[in-house]
């Protein structure tokens, strides 16, 4: 219950301009496919105003690494005292490959439940990462190297993952 409430509290947050997303600037239009080079809306997740609107949610600052591309997936890690947090996005080119790459990554990484109101499908596995999926795209926070509380108040680590995957997702607009 506790968990359910926090990510209310993030996606309320979002929502109300509490943390001062801005919507990465894409029209409405259809899903893109995969490109040579990452989406606007990956490359989101790793710079300096996702990673203090995440700060803001989650009461802690973190430094965040140089992103990655490779094979259509863009990451980056999140360092705080307590460990690393690695956001990714997969982009991928068409509904059936998405669907199957989301189930395939819940197959693997062993979901524990699903996520509501989050994405256009969200689940949770063992250790508390959480996948989401937004059109064409999938949103991973792993939290697998994150070794305790996190913030001020301190955050578990499930709620460290739910409440960085709604502020992302809140900062996504369009494809």
């Amino acid at each position: 219950m506790q968990r359910r409430a926090r990510l209310g509290l993030a996606v309320l947050a979002v929502v109300l301009g509490i943390v001062g997303c801005s919507n990465v600037n894409v029209s409405a239009q259809s899903p893109q496919p995969a490109g040579k080079s990452p989406s606007a809306i990956s490359r989101m997740i790793c710079t300096e105003k996702a990673a203090g609107e995440i700060a803001q949610v989650v009461a802690a600052k973190a430094s965040v690494t140089a992103p990655t591309w490779a094979d259509h997936l863009y990451s980056c890690g999140y360092h705080y005292s307590e460990g690393t947090l690695v956001l990714s996005v997969k982009e991928l080119s068409s509904w059936p490959q998405t669907y199957a790459y989301f189930d395939e990554l819940a197959k693997t990484l062993h979901k524990t439940a699903p996520v509501r109101g989050l994405g256009q499908g969200a689940f949770v596995v063992g250790d508390g990462s959480v996948a989401v999926r937004k059109d064409w795209k999938i949103l991973l926070v792993d939290i697998s190297r994150l070794h305790g509380m996190v913030g001020s108040p301190p955050s578990s680590r499930n709620t460290v993952a739910l409440d960085a995957a709604a502020v992302i997702l809140g900062c996504w607009s369009g494809d």
